[in-house]
């Protein structure tokens, strides 16, 4: 796919240290997670929010959900709402659907925002424009290359016991 090299050289035009990974298709945080063999915590999952003023990444661990009251909260929005498949088609022609990198300034500058949580991990992994190509690297550095601004986003998955 054309992301992954316009991915390497965006990477390597900013002097990152980086690693990629393949592995079998896996589709959603937790499956990615665990073909990667990290703890789902350190997987960065990118949702992409459409609110009162456009669309915007949330880049929150693959351990927890979006919490559409705290976006609000967070940016300012009377309104938001996760992005239908065919806008994230639109948006990000070049990935497969749900793997895009958390990367803004590749995507006309969309804003992203980075939950505090994934923030607090000293390494980060996520897709690189497909179901199974990731990239590794320090969080440090991603936010230094993608300038996201700090929120809290998201919340604790709920246990499912069956109740």
């Amino acid at each position: 796919m054309a992301l992954l090299e316009r991915l390497r050289a965006f990477l390597d035009g900013n002097h990152a240290e980086y690693t990629h990974t393949e592995h079998s298709q896996a589709y959603t945080a937790r499956e990615v997670a665990s073909a990667e063999h990290l703890p789902p915590r350190e997987f960065a999952k990118t949702v992409v929010v459409f609110g009162d003023d456009g669309y915007h990444m949330m880049v929150v661990p693959g351990n927890r959900l979006v919490d559409f009251h705290e976006v609000r909260l967070a940016l300012g929005l009377t309104h938001a709402r996760m992005a239908t498949e065919e806008e994230l088609g639109r948006l990000f022609p070049d990935c497969e659907l749900g793997a895009m990198p958390p990367f803004g300034n590749l995507y006309n500058n969309l804003p992203v925002n980075l939950d505090s949580a994934l923030a607090m991990e000293e390494m980060i992994a996520f897709n690189a424009g497909t179901h199974r190509d990731v990239v590794h690297m320090k969080t440090a550095a991603y936010r230094e290359m993608a300038k996201p601004t700090l929120v809290s986003l998201a919340r604790e998955a709920a246990m499912r016991h069956g109740w």
